[in-house]
């Protein structure tokens, strides 16, 4: 049996999402509005991971991810990984961190709900749990769920 090898080429400056959940790089992808014409992107899906199990990595040439990025990248992948790479070299490593309030990132499933009539309100959630994650909306006190949050992306 022949084996082969596919290398992926380090990137000289952006950032790699590691430790993503597997199978959902591609609701990353969509949170931070890619892929672009001007934007190297690489994805890795299902590879096996040294702690066990399988996960999904991003790498993105040339862009570093801003907080509001990274909170709703925290919903998708709650054990993702943060790197920052500048000349070829990791500068920055951090976990996704989840924020005890979240605010106009998702919407609230409650059809009823009056962030989700005409009236200028920008959704707000807190955070319950984690693993798997619940929040609650902060106005009609409705719990969502990771699946509710994975339909919305």
């Amino acid at each position: 049996m022949i084996e082969s090898e596919m290398k992926v080429e380090a990137i000289k400056n952006g950032t790699v999402i590691d430790h993503i959940t597997a199978n959902k790089s591609l609701y990353v992808l969509k949170i931070l509005g890619l892929p672009s014409e001007d934007i190297n992107v690489t994805i890795a899906m299902n590879v096996s991971s040294k702690a066990g199990g399988k996960k999904d990595i991003v790498k993105i040439e040339n862009r570093e991810l801003d907080s509001s990025e990274l909170d709703q990248i925290s919903l998708i992948a709650p054990d993702a990984t943060i790197n920052i790479i500048r000349d070829y070299n990791v500068v920055a490593k951090d976990k996704v961190r989840f924020m005890k309030e979240l605010k106009s990132i998702i919407e609230c499933t409650n059809p009823k709900c009056i962030t989700n009539t005409d009236e200028p309100i920008e959704s707000k959630f807190y955070l319950i749990k984690t693993s798997p994650i619940l929040l609650r909306c902060h106005y009609c006190e409705r719990i969502i769920s990771a699946e509710d949050i994975d339909a919305q992306f």
